[in-house]
């Protein structure tokens, strides 16, 4: 859900905007250009990126925040923000969900199966589970590329009523394509673009048909030990591996009947989150294995170039439209697109994370090898009198984005 959130959100309000503006005038004047020059972190541009993440923290009311940029595949500075937990800093090290990076996962072991002749993109979803709605007529590039058509089961109100009513229950797989599926196609497969959950919990289902092993084994195998990642992995409970950064909501508010101005700011650390994607694909991982990850998608390494070309150039730009009864269809512009479970945003490779208080986001630049990953949790200033907040990883990235390489992340259109 954080993708299409990111769609909504990523513009900056104008004050911080302003502010932005500001730090990274300055930081060009005294620290940026060696930086650019130098590809190597010096205190002054450590101070610029420090200047920069405290300012996004307050003004979006964070309660912390833990920061990765790297240049040419060279740390330049890593650091963590805030408290954990009250008395706890967070650290560097600590543990968090990786929320849509799974589908990146997803949509990399299906091309490296492509590559490995055991499936095309355009084989039919019928060949699997020819059951399904409309199956004869969707190809899993359609689930990949988010253009089947299938709603969103996260988006339906039994679903959303459900998680808040019980936040530790688990969902299987087949309940959560079963909510999908029953619902009334958005558009007809191949005629639009509509951002749904329901895509790839369906995709996760055939990948393991197609890999002949849990999705969790295929993922690890496949993705997770070739990308060299040694802190990122699924689990089957609610766990998350030591140290962890804790998260903290009031989004439960309205469904509690809390009254506003009533203070309510619960832990969430610990949700079940079996309800955001398929099982076997529900993972955990931290802020260096999020910059390892994004950079290996960008420069194709476990894929041929063709494969890699279809995950990460753009194919859909132009493609798509708004229609009455599809909240998340769109069109794809240069600005935003869709690849293959990943985000193009202007020049940047892209993909967004987040559950429940927290929210992150990890981006390459390829015109500057530049990557930026940020992972953050909401204070209680961050929750408006219905319990809503935006996505404060998103503004993190946005002011080291400008301050590092302006004018390269558009904001994008709502």
């Amino acid at each position: 859900m954080y993708e299409r959130r990111l769609a909504e959100e990523i513009t900056l309000p104008n004050v911080l905007r302003r502010l932005i503006r500001i730090v990274a005038a300055l930081a060009v004047a005294f620290a940026w250009s060696s930086f650019a020059v130098a590809r190597a972190a010096d205190a002054s541009s450590i101070a610029v990126i420090q200047s920069l993440v405290r300012s996004s923290m307050a003004a979006n009311h964070l309660k912390a925040v833990i920061v990765q940029v790297r240049s040419a595949g060279a740390d330049v500075y890593t650091g963590a923000f805030g408290e954990s937990m009250t008395g706890v800093p967070a650290t560097p090290d600590m543990h968090f969900r990786n929320g849509a990076l799974a589908f990146t996962y997803m949509a990399t072991l299906l091309l490296e199966f492509v590559d490995q002749k055991k499936v095309t993109l355009d084989t039919k979803l019928s060949t699997y589970f020819p059951a399904f709605p409309n199956a004869e007529r969707i190809t899993l590039r359609n689930l990949a590329q988010m253009t089947s058509g299938y709603a969103d089961y996260v988006y339906q109100p039994e679903t959303m009523r459900d998680v808040y009513a019980d936040p530790f229950r688990q969902w299987s797989p087949e309940e959560l394509t079963q909510i999908g599926i029953t619902k009334p196609m958005e558009f007809e497969p191949g005629t639009n673009w509509g951002y749904s959950h329901t895509n790839y919990v369906i995709l996760g289902r055939v990948l393991e048909r197609i890999a002949g092993m849990p999705l969790a084994d295929a993922i690890r195998k496949y993705v997770l030990e070739p990308m060299g990642l040694k802190q990122t992995g699924a689990l089957t409970t609610p766990e998350i591996p030591q140290p962890v950064l804790h998260a903290f909501s009031s989004e439960r508010r309205e469904q509690l009947g809390i009254k506003s101005g009533v203070p309510f700011f619960e832990e969430a650390t610990f949700w079940n989150p079996s309800w955001t994607t398929v099982e076997g694909a529900v993972e955990t991982t931290d802020i260096t294995d999020l910059t390892a990850s994004i950079e290996a998608v960008a420069s194709g390494k476990l894929l041929s170039p063709a494969s890699s070309s279809a995950q990460i150039v753009p194919s859909l730009i132009g493609f798509g439209h708004t229609q009455p009864g599809c909240p998340s269809c769109r069109e794809n512009t240069a600005e935003f697109n869709y690849g293959l479970g990943v985000i193009m945003a202007g020049g940047w490779i892209s993909q967004s994370l987040g559950f429940a208080g927290a929210s992150g986001i990890v981006g390459y630049l390829p015109a500057q090898k530049l990557t930026i990953a940020v992972e953050a949790t909401n204070g209680p200033g961050a929750y408006d009198d219905k319990g809503n907040a935006g996505l404060g990883a998103v503004a993190v990235f946005h002011a080291l984005a400008d301050a590092l390489a302006p004018n390269t992340l558009p904001a994008l259109p709502h």
